[in-house]
């Protein structure tokens, strides 16, 4: 079985495409693939019950998964028939990377069927291709996480900086109920610093700060440390027109359950938050505040 992790960015999304570090962590879970020799190329996904065939068109809703299955069979020297099963574990459009874990998970299992052996990084870079059909400018990180795994701090072009922790840490991970929308975020990002790099670079500047301190406190098991930086990044992105009034009565009912910080994930605009804890039983509690405002919540662990 071939496998993509799933991910959350602790601190830096947007910043990390303008050449920015980023701090991510892998999901434990994000997708599975299989591939069988077949008549011809095709793409099945479930629990999505999605099929498409790469050399015929389909309805507008399947297009963007059918491109982005062609832009990873474009890569190989001659495009391989195979039938690829991929299974998901992860929720679409909720800034935990499913499109990253479904590209690298559909690579590996490509790459199995015909023999192929590849690095995580070499893996990474050809399930960028499909990012590339999902998000439009994505930063790669995505990518590098789901091929990966583990903790790491990502710099666009750069490779993976693994991060050993002194401590797990313990996340609490809600969704919003709002499909996120990287891609257009991404793009209204752009368009701020067209407007105003200066600004945007300034924003960038202190995102890039963060990052680097929460580096440290991640070395250090400072998790209190970590979560305070967690709610400024949040701010900043609230100042990028980022968040939603979901995301932030999410953060804030976090935060008021005993959260140690909380900000939203990925390219925002709705999606998914994540709340720091203490342990397993501060997770609890924030998980149950936020079911009882209606969202569905779930406890991860992750640099262990």
């Amino acid at each position: 079985m071939s496998v993509g992790h799933g991910k959350v960015i602790l601190l830096g999304e947007h910043a990390v495409v303008y050449g920015r570090p980023a701090l991510a962590a892998a999901l434990p879970g994000g997708a599975e693939a299989t591939a069988e020799p077949a008549a011809r190329a095709r793409l099945e996904v479930e629990p999505w019950g999605v099929a498409v065939d790469a050399d015929t068109p389909g309805d507008e809703h399947d297009e963007p998964l059918r491109n982005a299955f062609c832009a990873v069979l474009d890569r190989y020297p001659q495009r391989p028939a195979l039938r690829v099963c991929v299974e998901m574990f992860l929720p679409g459009s909720a800034g935990l990377g499913g499109s990253a874990a479904l590209s690298v998970a559909m690579v590996r299992a490509i790459d199995a069927a015909l023999g192929l052996t590849r690095d995580d990084a070499a893996v990474a870079d050809i399930a960028l291709a499909a990012e590339r059909v999902f998000h439009g400018n994505p930063s790669g990180i995505d990518s590098a996480l789901a091929a990966s795994g583990g903790l790491a701090l990502y710099r666009k072009g750069a490779p993976l900086e693994p991060l050993p922790a002194r401590r797990a840490l313990t996340l609490v991970v809600s969704h919003s109920g709002e499909p996120g929308a990287t891609h257009s975020t991404v793009a209204s990002v752009a368009r701020q610093y067209e407007r105003d790099p200066a600004k945007l670079e300034q924003t960038f500047d202190a995102i890039e700060a963060l990052v680097l301190n929460g580096k440290s406190a991640i070395a250090a098991g400072e998790l209190s440390n970590l979560g305070q930086l967690m709610i400024l990044n949040q701010k900043l992105l609230v100042g990028l027109l980022l968040s939603t009034p979901r995301l932030e009565q999410m953060c804030q009912a976090a935060q008021d359950a005993g959260a140690l910080g909380a900000k939203l994930t990925g390219g925002g605009g709705g999606g998914c938050m994540i709340a720091l804890c203490e342990d397993e039983p501060a997770a609890e509690r924030v998980k149950a505040a936020l079911e009882a405002l209606e969202y569905e919540a779930f406890i991860t662990e992750v640099g262990a």
